[in-house]
């Protein structure tokens, strides 16, 4: 009987941890696009999504998927975000400096604020920032208005963020 009960409980933790791990995520869809291929018999349609999936606390990813149905599309380019997670360096619910960031034609601006500025931000900016738990920041985009350029700008600046001990070890050495 106790071997019974030892199962029960194995499974019962398996069900609790398969919980736990879909709402820590933050997943948002920046953009959906359709692209339309001529044919014979009309047009046929595929699907691409952009998609930013994060844990609020640092850890953020991007992903980009293609398929015939939109669908298909969006889980493609969630499971390629969370893959690709990178950590980023967070000081409180703000950003450590003023960092820019480009990717193609896009150039991103991020300038700390204080508590209470909230996430000045649009479009994907925003969806990036949402999903690495930045709270209190202002924000510039400027050259291309790309979706994909505009996310990736925002990941490049996000990753080029030091703290004050990383800056203090790189003096030392």
């Amino acid at each position: 009987m106790s071997n019974f009960s030892n199962n029960n409980s194995r499974r019962n933790d398996r069900d609790r941890g398969a919980e736990s791990d879909g709402p820590s995520m933050f997943e948002k869809i920046v953009f959906i696009n359709r692209c339309a291929k001529v044919v014979k018999g009309g047009r046929r349609f595929s699907f691409a999504a952009l998609c930013v999936v994060g844990d609020r606390a640092g850890n953020v990813g991007i992903g980009y998927g293609r398929a015939n149905e939109v669908p298909e599309a969006i889980k493609k380019s969630t499971e390629g975000a969370k893959k690709r997670l990178v950590n980023v360096k967070l000081r409180g619910d703000t950003i450590p400096h003023e960092v820019s960031g480009a990717y193609d034609g896009g150039k991103v601006l991020l300038r700390p604020a204080t508590p209470g500025t909230g996430l000045i931000a649009g479009g994907g900016v925003r969806a990036v920032l949402e999903a690495a738990g930045i709270k209190n920041v202002l924000t510039k985009s400027s050259g291309s208005s790309n979706h994909i350029a505009i996310v990736n700008a925002t990941l490049a600046a996000l990753l080029q963020l030091k703290t004050a001990e990383q800056y203090a070890a790189i003096r030392k050495a």
